[in-house]
């Protein structure tokens, strides 16, 4: 026996949250069973488990959309008994069953070896928002964006993949200007590494549809007006990486900063990704992201105490990452 976190739909279609004992029995049918050791908890988890948002696409659900442990047995030989594992996407928590649990099955092709020199508790404190960040960094790489060519923007910077782009951008070398709604939070970002920390609400309303040149590149978790208006005010042959809808799904904006200014719009999906470019993120972020400020943004809490927690993701109140000793 082992606990998860389960959701239920009651018959007025309510989202109904429980820690529950449960069996192997219940467990999905897939080939690596995974004792699981931490997962995290992101903001499409808290609308899972709150009900707010339409995230749950099969009940009912585990929630949790990133796992970490050891594998207990696997019917693929590519997987042993013993091996550290982090599986982060691929309909979990949505579509699978996720990683709030002590136990879950997995596909084989889901799962990557925890890369040196992370360990389980600190590749969640990563997961999808940190492997996210990263994602978004390369492809301002690819497209050519170079440390000293410029500002680069953060939006929605102490929210979890705002604070590993705000850091992984700083380690790189390039100089990050850290949005938020929340100013108290300056010397938090300007500790990643943030070279200044202006206040989103200047980008979350309507604005021109071209600005001042501004921004080398951006990193935008915010959607809506805000990147429309990162948009509008990224410099001649800029790109931005937009990863997010904070402020809304919406992208009211015209086609002038992408047909006068030449700007490179890149749309970031970590949940459907090859294994390839994953393990390429995960390099990176090994590489270049300082294990102390990723300490320094992480929040731990135990499984007991998600469905508590989880609204506090939708009301703006957590910084940073949070990951979930689901032992305890």
């Amino acid at each position: 026996m082992f606990k998860a976190l389960l959701l239920t739909q009651t018959e007025d279609r309510k989202t109904r949250a429980e820690v529950r004992e449960m069996a192997d029995a219940e467990l999905p049918d897939r080939a690596v069973t995974v004792d699981v050791d931490y997962s995290t908890l992101n903001y499409k988890d808290a609308l899972a488990i709150t009900g707010r948002g339409l995230i749950v696409r099969s009940w009912p659900m585990v929630p949790g959309i990133d796992l970490a442990g050891t594998v207990a047995a696997s019917k693929d030989p590519a997987w042993q008994a013993g091996d550290k594992v982090v599986v982060t996407g691929w309909g979990m928590g949505e579509n699978h069953w996720g990683g709030l649990t002590q136990r879950q099955r997995v596909d084989a092709g889901w799962l990557l070896k925890i890369p040196a020199p992370f360990t389980p508790r600190s590749a969640m404190a990563v997961a999808t928002a940190g492997f996210t960040a990263a994602l978004c960094v390369r492809a301002l790489q690819r497209h050519g964006l170079a440390p000293g060519d410029g500002e680069v923007l953060v939006t929605g910077a102490a929210g979890g993949v705002g604070s590993v782009g705000v850091a992984l951008l700083a380690s790189l070398g390039y100089t990050v200007v850290a949005s938020t709604g929340r100013l108290s939070e300056e010397a938090y970002l300007k500790g990643l590494g943030a070279a200044r920390v202006i206040d989103r609400a200047s980008m979350m309303e309507p604005g021109k549809p071209l600005q001042k040149e501004t921004w080398a590149g951006v990193l935008d978790t915010v959607g809506s007006h805000t990147l429309a208006n990162a948009c509008a005010a990224t410099r001649f042959h800029g790109a931005v990486a937009a990863c997010g809808l904070a402020q809304g799904g919406d992208f009211p904006a015209t086609v002038m900063p992408f047909i006068l200014r030449g700007v490179t719009l890149y749309g970031i999906n970590s949940v459907f990704i090859d294994n390839a470019q994953r393990a390429q993120a995960w390099a990176l972020l090994a590489e270049h992201l300082d294990p102390k400020l990723l300490e320094a943004m992480t929040t731990e809490i135990g499984l007991s105490e998600v469905i508590d927690y989880a609204p506090r993701f939708l009301d703006g109140k957590v910084r940073g990452r949070t990951i979930v000793d689901v032992r305890r």
